[in-house]
């Protein structure tokens, strides 16, 4: 278990890398979107810093998982954009919504072989 703990780590690590640093160094262009998701990515747009943030949180938290350091911190603050992003692609791009469910069952997986140190933060 400890094997696909460290394989589900890098994975999902590397796809936070990959995203963040193609989104700063403009690697790929900006894919051309329609409907209601063209609306939502406007709107992220539209607020100048919510982008970069998210971008620079999935760096932090992509760097962390791929050297193993604050893994478990990274879990934690890496959860509400996994949850975002599986919550856009079910109700605004259904056809990228693998690598959504992808990345919220890696969060899940990580934080359930880390329970001991989360189990904490739901006691009264």
């Amino acid at each position: 278990m400890k094997i696909a703990t460290i394989i589900v780590r890098i994975l999902m690590g590397g796809l936070f890398l990959f995203g963040s640093i193609a989104y700063f160094f403009h690697l790929y262009p900006t894919p051309v979107l329609t409907g209601d998701m063209k609306t939502f990515n406007e709107g992220l747009a539209a607020s100048k810093y919510l982008m970069p943030l998210v971008k620079s949180l999935e760096l932090l938290c992509g760097l962390a998982f791929v050297s193993g350091k604050f893994v478990k911190l990274a879990n934690i603050v890496i959860l509400p954009v996994t949850v975002n992003i599986l919550l856009t692609h079910i109700f605004l791009d259904p056809k990228n919504l693998p690598v959504a469910i992808f990345l919220i069952l890696c969060n899940l997986f990580l934080i359930y072989r880390n329970w001991e140190h989360y189990k904490n933060l739901f006691t009264a």
